[in-house]
C-alpha cells in the first residue's frame, strides 16, 4: 500500500482542478487505517461521530472519485457487496468464502510473476486484482 502525505494528496486533487476537504481527507485517512476493506457504510459509520454532518452520499461519491484518480481499488463480489482497498500495488486479496472477510498477502514472488505476465501479453495494465477463495482458520474453528 502506498501512503500519500496530505500534501501529495492536495496536490493531486489540485492537478485535477479538485478541492481537498475535511471530509475527503478523513475518508482517504479512515481507509488507509482500516485493513478490513471497508464498504462505504462501514467507512461511514467510523466517520460519523466525528463528523456529523457527514452523508452516506459523501462517502460514497469520495470513494468514486478516489478510485477514478488511482488511490485505491473497488472490489465488486458476486453478492453485491462493493468494498474499497487502498492497496493499489500488485497483490492477492485472500477472500474467506463463509465470512467474507478479505486480507491482502503481498510478496515479491507474486510481482515477479505478475511482470512476467503483462510482459509476455506485451500489455499495459490499466489495474489488477487477484482473489484467492478460502476458508479462514476462525470460520475453520466454528
Amino acid at each position: 500500500m502506498i501512503k500519500i502525505s496530505t500534501e501529495e494528496l492536495a496536490s493531486i486533487f489540485k492537478k485535477h482542478g479538485l478541492k481537498l476537504t475535511t471530509q475527503r481527507l478523513a475518508i482517504y485517512e479512515t481507509l488507509l487505517k482500516r485493513k478490513d476493506h471497508p464498504t462505504t457504510e462501514n467507512i461511514y459509520k467510523s466517520l460519523i461521530n466525528d463528523y456529523p454532518t457527514i452523508s452516506l452520499g459523501t462517502v460514497y461519491s469520495t470513494l468514486h472519485l478516489f478510485k477514478d484518480l488511482g488511490l485505491i481499488q473497488e472490489l465488486n463480489f458476486s453478492d453485491g457487496n462493493i468494498r474499497y482497498d487502498p492497496n493499489t500495488k500488485v497483490h492477492i486479496n485472500l477472500v474467506c468464502s463463509k465470512c467474507g472477510n478479505i486480507t491482502d498477502y503481498n510478496n515479491e514472488k507474486v510481482k515477479e510473476v505478475w511482470q512476467l505476465i503483462i510482459s509476455d501479453l506485451k500489455i499495459k495494465p490499466k489495474g489488477q486484482r487477484i482473489d484467492l477463495y478460502y476458508e479462514c482458520e476462525k470460520c475453520k474453528r466454528d
